[in-house]
């Protein structure tokens, strides 16, 4: 009773899941992707050991077919799941069991897998198709993956309505601080409008999890210094740093202070 998919950036360098469903909390049944390895989605009668063997076989170099292979031979309710792979290589795979809740089913290609089941219509998944390959290649794979998840939404999706939804997304070194692959993790548990709060959440996600492009920065000489510090002092905070902090804007301002985001000078500015 969901639709996902599951896809490799054309880069070749991260991988994600884009979710939703009327079930609460979808994101954490769904989803499992790990950077440099691949992605899965486990859904309908979910079988959430699906998303540690799948990413273990992945690991030790099964393509996502073989991967998708293996995880059914050795389930009795393999009739009852939905499960779409993509690998290291863009490889897609996708099943879905003919017990599966119609309309149920899914469409692949290179680097994606899109899967659906209790759906309003095969044009639910055709619509994700269509998004992912209409939506520009170079931007940030969260962006694709939600441009598919509201496209499959907006054509009906789970035809029982609207509750959760989730975007997970890895890359090597992208998450806090560079200090794991997770670059972003978000959910939304329980909305009557879960995709349009993802996409809110996205955007403050990009605001405070993201670190700032080369394009982004604008240099901090003397006399901006000194700006920024009496800002922080008129806040009542000891110096800038102090204020970076406290706000979470650690990703969007250089630790030597030799830079600062853009937008996070609009802020100090008044205009943001």
């Amino acid at each position: 009773m969901t639709f996902s998919i599951v896809a490799r950036s054309a880069d070749g360098e991260t991988w994600g899941v884009a979710v939703a469903s009327k079930f609460l909390a979808v994101g954490s049944a769904v989803p499992a992707a790990v950077a440099g390895v691949g992605a899965v989605a486990t859904q309908a009668d979910a079988n959430v050991a699906y998303k540690g063997l799948a990413l273990a076989h992945l690991d030790e170099g099964a393509t996502a077919p073989v991967a998708l292979q293996r995880l059914l031979e050795e389930d009795d309710g393999r009739d009852h799941r939905q499960v779409g792979i993509v690998d290291l290589d863009g490889t897609a795979a996708s099943h879905t069991g003919v017990e599966c809740i119609p309309w149920a089913g899914g469409r692949t290609g290179p680097g994606y897998a899109v899967q659906g089941n209790c759906l309003a219509g095969p044009e639910v998944v055709e619509a994700m198709e269509d998004a992912w390959l209409d939506a520009a290649a170079d931007l940030p794979l969260q962006d694709r993956l939600l441009a598919a998840l509201a496209a499959g939404d907006a054509s009906g999706g789970d035809r029982r309505g609207r509750q959760s939804a989730a975007i997970l997304v890895v890359r090597e070194g992208a998450g806090y601080g560079g200090l794991d692959d997770v670059a972003v993790d978000l959910r939304v548990d329980d909305h009557p409008a879960p995709i349009d709060e993802l996409a809110r959440l996205l955007d403050l996600h990009e605001l405070y999890l993201t670190a700032s492009t080369e394009d982004e920065r604008v240099a901090v000489d003397d006399a901006l210094r000194a700006e920024l510090e009496t800002f922080a002092a008129a806040a009542g905070h000891r110096d800038f740093r102090t204020w970076v902090g406290t706000e979470n804007y650690e990703m969007r301002v250089a630790a030597d202070l030799s830079w600062i985001d853009r937008r996070v000078f609009a802020i100090v500015r008044g205009d943001g």
